[in-house]
């Protein structure tokens, strides 16, 4: 027997490796003759790195940033040479992580450290680099990243603008003459988790800018920025990419990746799962079993159980998620290919509670479904 343990990180609990290797003790307890396959993903976000250079073998390297307010940080990214592939996340330099409760600012924050991670790559060769958006700490629309890649954004006086999304506000004049001339033939794919636009109700500032400190007027001032800022780029380069599904993600990076940068947005999890070869290992499978902090309807937009589920439906391999918790709408799931989902606790426990016994839920799940499944008719 075949099983695959295939989950993303449990948030502020477990990383994606350190899940799988609970997964594993609990099916070995239960069924010590099964062979498991341990393969941990992610979806674009926060893990991404880790899962892409677990899965390629990828060199691991560190890079002197600056994180999203400024500040010096050595950031990882991966290497994959003989590819000629850049892995870069930009969590690792402009992530919500790294900010204490008390600094997160969205109107401030800047990915200026994504744009050195990208040059580090063009340094190095790259011919093509997989950029991993995800618990990004800002919502500057990718400004930063363009300014570190050699643009120019510029006011009324032809002074160049502050960090941050508010500034773009300010914006008169775009100049994209100095941006590298190497990204004319570089190649990069965007992982985005999300399918937001970049403005509206449903666009990066009102969806994901209170989790990184906005407040309702701030959301609003964001916005306009944001708008402001999509106006003299759809000008300046003839294109208008507000609207597309992923320009939202990460504060506006899916927008500046594809209008700018010629990027091709992909769910992350798809991204990650063709690096892993996952059809292969998913061929090879028995059991799937899968997981992450929470399952809900929103899991149908792009995150690590829904993108193992579908790809394993077309395998008609069955498909077991274990989940912190079970959201609203975590149903609509099974019509993408789950086959049963559960919810670790063992009884009423808080938030604070759960998260250190997540590696030890874990296990005692698997081996109660291993069970199960052994001594099934």
């Amino acid at each position: 027997m075949n099983v695959l343990l295939c989950p993303d990180s449990f948030k502020d609990a477990l990383s994606a490796q350190d899940a799988a290797t609970a997964m594993a003790r609990g099916v070995q307890r239960a069924a010590p003759e099964a062979h498991v396959q341990v393969c941990p993903l992610a979806d674009g976000g926060e893990g991404s790195l880790d899962a892409l250079i677990a899965a390629t073998g990828a060199e691991r390297r560190q890079l002197n940033v600056q994180d999203a307010l400024g500040r010096p940080r050595q950031a990882a990214w991966g290497w994959l040479s003989d590819q000629r592939t850049a892995f870069i996340e930009l969590a690792e330099a402009s992530g919500l992580q790294h900010l204490a409760a008390d600094e997160r600012n969205a109107l401030h924050t800047s990915t200026f450290g994504v744009g050195e991670l990208l040059l580090a790559a063009l340094d190095q060769g790259a011919e093509k680099a997989l950029l991993l958006l995800g618990g990004s700490a800002t919502n500057d629309g990718g400004a930063g990243m363009l300014q570190a890649l050699g643009a120019r954004f510029l006011d009324q006086h032809g002074e160049p603008l502050p960090p941050g999304g508010a500034a773009l506000n300010q914006l008169a004049s775009l100049e994209l003459d100095g941006l590298d001339p190497r990204l004319a033939k570089f190649s990069l794919e965007a992982a985005v988790d999300v399918d937001n636009p970049l403005l509206g109700e449903r666009g990066a500032s009102a969806v994901f800018g209170p989790q990184k400190g906005a407040s309702p007027e701030e959301v609003e001032q964001l916005d306009r920025a944001l708008g402001h800022f999509g106006d003299i780029s759809a000008h300046a380069l003839g294109d208008d990419y507000r609207t597309l599904p992923g320009a939202g993600a990460a504060g506006g990076m899916g927008f500046a990746a594809k209008a700018f940068l010629n990027a091709t947005l992909k769910p992350g999890i798809e991204m990650i799962m063709q690096q892993a070869d996952m059809a292969m290992l998913l061929a090879k499978a028995d059991l799937v079993i899968t997981g992450e902090g929470r399952l809900d309807g929103q899991s149908l937009a792009g995150k690590t159980p829904i993108g193992v589920s579908r790809a394993a439906k077309r395998l008609h391999k069955p498909v077991i998620v274990l989940a912190g918790s079970l959201g609203d709408g975590w149903q609509a799931c099974f019509d993408e290919g789950v086959t049963a989902a559960f919810a670790l606790a063992d009884g009423p426990m808080t938030l604070a509670d759960a998260l250190p016994r997540t590696a030890e839920l874990l296990e005692a799940r698997c081996e109660s479904l291993l069970r199960l499944w052994v001594h099934r008719p």
